[in-house]
Formats: structure tokens, sequence, C-alpha cells
């Protein structure tokens, strides 16, 4: 029997995604894979069913799940959805262990074998399968255009008849690749554009970016690219200096986050004390609890008049794109499960290994495990 791979409809509020387009689609049945698509799956993400070929389509989302050996989804599945699943099934999905502890309790409970891809390493040989990185770009890009729109000012310079109209001040926070595409869009819009990050080897990307580097003297660099925790001292250094240049801001974007964590708190209400009335934070954080405070997911909150803005689903707002990049990146991680045509993944691979959230009735993910044993002391 070939490999059925499976992918219903995203019901997720905001979810506009889709786990699967019509070119990979293409490749997984030219590879001698089945298929299976709930009807309508792509509709939100502008793929009809009509643009796919020799898949099979099913009118339910329960039937995919009893009939595909591999699940494949955006958002993490519902309580719901996982009751339909069947013992032994692989989901591949964003999984967000942090947020919904309780769904992995359960999806370990029902003998499912779960993958995470925000958990993905991030080593040269999982690149093509880094959905942190294809899905950050989207956001970055959005978010500028977001505090564009809710700012109160122009972001480029303009020579008037009435005057000269200064650029507006953009800092950015976090030089991953959300931040760095969002440093891009900002300078294209003719901003001057300000960046801090905890990891020094990204003051040459903000710099070439046109970008000023703001330098703490710390070096938090750690393991797989991503900033260690701060020590207290170092927090007390980085909350000063990014205090004195978010007060000058017109707009501040953050996008510092943490996969299978909570977001680290950078922006404090005394900082936001300092900000002009009419500045804008736009925190892409917000769906793991904020770099801002005063953040509220889904949500713009107005403190004093400054507008703080928590947007959720960021990527979804360019389904198109967000959709085709998420679906190469999953295609990339399932056929590294396939050998001669059947489904049999090497769990001592490194990628697998590392993220494999459930298998065998047990949490993998040693965080998410801890979490989940502590709810249930």
């Amino acid at each position: 029997m070939p490999v059925s791979i499976g992918i219903p409809k995203e019901i997720t509020a905001g979810e506009r995604r889709v786990a699967i387009v019509p070119a990979v689609a293409e490749k997984y049945t030219k590879k001698g894979f089945q298929v299976i698509i709930q009807k309508g799956a792509g509709d939100a993400s502008f793929f009809p069913d009509s643009e796919f070929d020799d898949v099979s389509f099913v009118d339910t989302a329960s039937e995919v799940y009893q009939q595909a050996d591999v699940i494949l989804k955006v958002a993490p599945p519902t309580e719901d959805e996982i009751a339909q699943m069947k013992s032994g099934q692989v989901v591949i999905a964003i999984m967000q262990p942090h947020r919904y502890p309780e769904r992995v309790k359960k999806l370990a409970a029902a003998g499912i074998t779960s993958i995470a891809m925000e958990l993905v390493p991030r080593i040269s040989r999982a690149q093509s399968m880094d959905v942190l990185s294809s899905q950050a770009s989207a956001a970055g890009y959005k978010a500028v255009l977001m505090a564009a729109n809710l700012s109160s000012q122009f972001f480029p310079m303009l020579t008037t008849a009435a005057g000269t109209i200064r650029p507006a001040r953009v800092l950015v926070i976090g030089a991953g690749v959300s931040g760095l595409q969002a440093i891009a869009t900002a300078r294209r819009l003719g901003a001057i554009v300000e960046a801090y990050d905890v990891r020094a080897v990204t003051k040459e990307q903000v710099e070439s970016l046109g970008a000023k580097f703001l330098q703490l003297q710390v070096d938090a660099e750690s393991e797989g690219g991503y900033a260690r925790e701060l020590t207290e001292t170092e927090k007390h250094k980085e909350r000063k200096m990014l205090a004195d240049h978010i007060a000058k801001s017109n707009a501040v974007i953050t996008t510092a986050a943490i996969p299978g964590r909570v977001a680290p708190r950078l922006i404090d209400t005394d900082m936001v004390d300092r900000m002009k009335p009419g500045a804008v934070i736009v925190d892409l954080a917000a769906e793991s609890g904020g770099n801002c405070e005063l953040t509220e997911a889904g949500k713009t909150v107005e403190y004093k008049g400054v507008l703080i803005h928590g947007p959720e689903h960021v990527p979804s707002q360019l389904s198109v794109n967000a959709s085709e990049m998420y679906s190469k990146n999953l295609q990339n991680l399932v056929e590294l499960m396939i050998v001669d045509n059947e489904l049999q993944p090497d769990w001592e691979d490194e990628i697998l290994a590392g993220s494999s959230l459930t298998r065998d009735q047990r949490i993998l993910h040693a965080p998410t495990r801890a979490l989940v044993e502590g709810e249930s002391s």
C-alpha cells in the first residue's frame, strides 16, 4: 500500500494557510504517495480544489483522519481533532506545545506520533524544512506594513510645499529572519532604522541592510543560533539601553521568540510611558506571551497615546506565499521519513529526534514534558 498523506481543513480562527499546495501535491503523487484532502481545505489560501490533480477528496476531516498514515496541518490539532485520530498515526504541524500542553498530553495518551515543525533543529541539513525561517519572512514583512498603517505619520522623508517631513524612526528588536525582513521592509519605506539583538554576530547582517546596530557589550548567542537567557546584570543593562532608544522611536517592531517557550519580556510599562503619543509597537511574539508587558494577543491596545498591536496568525495574512513555503518545508520533512516508498522514519536521525513531540505514548520534548507533569502534580 502506498503511503497516504492527509490534509484536513484548518479550523483555527484566523488561520488561512493550508499544509499543501497543488505544486507540492503533484510531487507527492508522482512519487507514488496517495494524497487525501478535505474538500475546500485550500480555499482560504486561494488554492481551490479544481487546481489539484490526481488527489482524493473527502467531505469531512474525520475521513482524512481515518484514512491517512500521515496528517499534515498548519495549526496544532484541537482536542476534538485528536479524538478523531488513530493510534500509530503521524501528525506534523506547528504544535505550540508551550501554549497547549493539554493537547500534547492527549496526543501521547492516544498513541499518536506528533512532530512539531517549530522544533526542527536549525542545522544546515534542515534548512529546507525550517518553517520558522520561511514563516518569519512573511511575518517580518507584514509587521512593518502594520506599523506603517497604524502610525500617525509618514515613514519616508517628504519634501513638500508645506515644508520637509522628517522620516520616522523605527526600532526592530530581534535580528533573526523576521527581524531582518522587518529591517529591510522599513528601510524600503524610507524610515531611519535601528536594530538590537543580544547576538553580536547579527551586527554585520543588520548593517548590510542599512540599519544602525545597537551594541550591548554582551554576546548571548547559544547553540542552534538562538540567544541564551541573559543574567540579571545583563538584563538590567539591556533594559536601560533599550528604554532610551524605544523612547525616541515612532515605531517599534518586536520579534524575540524562543520555540516552545514563553516569549521574553523586553518592554515594560515604564518604557512605554516614555514613548511619544502616536508611537506604535507591533509585537510579533503576541501569540507566545508577548515581548511587551501591555500586549494582548489579537488586540490593539492604546496606552497613553501609544498603540500596542498584538497580531495573531501574521503569516496567514500572506496566505498564498506562506502556504507555498510551508508546504515545501513539510514535503522535505516527509520525504526524510520515506524509505523505498514506505513510511520508515529513523527516529535516531538528528532532525526527527529533535522535532519529535510525542511517540509510543510518551512526551519526548523535555520542556513540554516538564510543563505537563507540572500541571498534573
